[in-house]
């Protein structure tokens, strides 16, 4: 890839409207333009590995990433960190449902989910380690700069020692803000330390009897029924969720750190504490959640949405950054449909951005994807729509047989020289197996719906076999006006339903220039012959 970022001055960027540039500038702002005591700007994402990494995580790291490179770029000055944080000390509530070994992973509930052994295999020596190591690749995968913190590394490590015996000091204003939050039952035995017990190694839920702050000591009944004296530090007792991002934005001091809609009263019980232990809250803004195809909000344990995986599936990398980049504080659906629409816009906005000038690169999505880099898209004139459209037609069962007809289309076109779209074709084949074919119906065209593709073919047929998009759009056009005067849309849903099996479709014009006018030609009269497809 080729650096845009030479080009972009500091004055840009501060005039900049994009929302990585707005966010970064309330940060410059928040800090007076000064490099931080500690000697840089700390950018946090936290993720809880007690399932495998999910379309969340990587929302929080791209958009967190956007934002810092955006600070980069206003002050090239002031160094950057970004910390991947993963809370593997926390104890194991619950077995996922998505993991083998279920009995096995049964008895280790509450113990650390690092020292859970891993339920996939022996190759990672924990639950947590196996979780971890699939995050990282994960974030590698797309290139982001980070670097990732262990939280049993940290809390064992003593890294948290003396925030920790600052949570003692002030033990009861944190349980007074606390305990207002929570019903009346957890009040009961809630405390913000969770000791690891000796006895059995599991993270427990009790009160504390006792509190030494000097001692750097808590006193609370063990599972065995005995009270037990336990220093807190090198990873003896770790806290509940809420202190703890509290007390890392203290320890770290983390400067920049954003969350999901469902958090904003618990980022103001953590901000509460964070002043509390005498630090200062991160900047940073609540993201709306992802709706499912029903309008419900996506839930991990209901399985309702769309992994990360399964988008890869179909489409790629960049098409899911620019969904996470595309209004961030407004919900939307993530389900399989809106996959072939973010392809089609990330083509239309990396196609652009070599063209623009920096003061509109800047503002174009495809160049905080790309961390303000060109990326290597060759503008071929063919969308991803349309070759979904193309594997409808063909019953395409691998990509090869969109190559063909590309290949008719733009002779000169090809995987090597392609290599973006030779990627777009198989990704097109897959969709198409598992969502488009299943759903095919063709239907028997109506008395007038006959009369039209009969006029259609009449038309088509003289047509010279290399007939631009153009020219054929106007004789579908010209139909259309004279069968369906009061509404066209009717007879290109029409063509849709009864040539291609679905109610939706490409501009035809140029879907048949890239099929082939004899293609088409054959498949009207395949259906005026009552020779209709069915899907397999």
């Amino acid at each position: 890839m080729t650096s845009l970022l030479d080009n972009i001055t500091v004055e840009m960027a501060n005039n900049a409207k994009a929302w990585p540039f707005q966010e970064a500038k309330a940060l410059l702002k928040r800090l007076r333009g000064e490099v931080p005591e500690k000697g840089y700007v700390l950018f946090e994402t936290g993720y809880g590995p007690s399932g495998l990494p999910h379309i969340g995580t990587f929302g929080e790291v791209c958009r967190t990433s956007m934002v810092r490179k955006a600070f980069e770029m206003l002050a090239p000055e002031i160094p950057t960190k970004m910390f991947c944080f993963s809370d593997d000390m926390d104890g194991l509530r619950k077995v996922p449902d998505n993991v083998p070994n279920k009995d096995m992973m049964e008895k280790h509930l509450n113990k650390q989910l690092s020292k859970i052994p891993d339920p996939f295999s022996d190759k990672y020596p924990s639950f947590a380690a196996h979780n971890n190591k699939r995050l990282r690749d994960f974030l590698d995968s797309f290139g982001f700069e980070y670097e990732f913190i262990s939280s049993t590394e940290y809390y064992e490590g003593g890294k948290f020692d003396d925030a920790l015996i600052r949570v003692l000091e002030t033990y009861d204003d944190i349980m007074n803000v606390m305990l207002p939050t929570l019903g009346e039952e957890r009040r009961k035995t809630y405390s913000p330390i969770l000791p690891v017990s000796p006895t059995n190694g599991h993270v427990l839920q009790v009160p504390m009897k006792q509190i030494n702050a000097s001692k750097g000591t808590v006193v609370f009944e063990d599972v065995d029924g005995k009270d037990i004296e336990l220093d807190i530090r090198g990873g003896n007792a770790k806290l509940q969720w809420k202190p703890d991002w509290a007390m890392r934005w203290y320890a770290l001091q983390v400067d920049y750190e954003m969350s999901g809609k469902d958090l904003i009263e618990s980022v103001k019980v953590a901000n509460q504490i964070t002043k509390i232990l005498g630090g200062r809250p991160p900047a940073g803004f609540n993201y709306e959640l992802f709706l499912d195809d029903k309008g419900q909000k996506i839930s991990k344990s209901k399985g309702n949405g769309l992994a990360v995986e399964e988008w890869l599936r179909y489409a790629p990398n960049e098409s899911i950054s620019l969904f996470m980049y595309q209004k961030p504080k407004t919900a939307k659906r993530l389900y399989f449909d809106v996959i072939p629409k973010a392809v089609d816009e990330y083509i239309h906005f990396a196609s652009r951005l070599p063209t623009e000038e920096p003061e509109k690169q800047i503002e174009n999505p495809a160049f905080h994807i790309h961390a303000g880099n060109l990326p290597d898209v060759n503008d071929t004139g063919i969308s991803y729509n349309l070759l979904l459209n193309l594997a409808s037609a063909a019953n395409a069962m691998d990509k090869n047989v969109l190559w063909g007809f590309i290949n008719r289309y733009a002779p000169d076109l090809s995987p090597e020289n392609a290599p973006f779209l030779d990627h777009l074709t198989q990704y097109a084949v897959n969709y198409y197996q598992d969502f488009v074919k299943p759903e095919k119906t063709y239907r028997k065209p109506t008395d007038i719906e006959r009369k039209a593709l009969t006029d259609l073919l009449a038309r088509l047929e003289p047509l010279d076999e290399k007939a631009d998009a153009e020219a054929i759009q106007t004789e579908i056009y010209t139909i259309g006006r004279e069968y369906y005067p009061e509404n066209q849309r009717e007879w290109f849903k029409a063509m849709y339903e009864t040539l291609l099996g679905q109610s939706q479709g490409p501009r035809m014009g140029s879907f048949i220039e890239l099929y082939g006018l004899q293609n088409m030609i054959d498949l009207i009269r395949e259906v005026l012959d009552g020779k209709l497809k069915a899907a397999i």
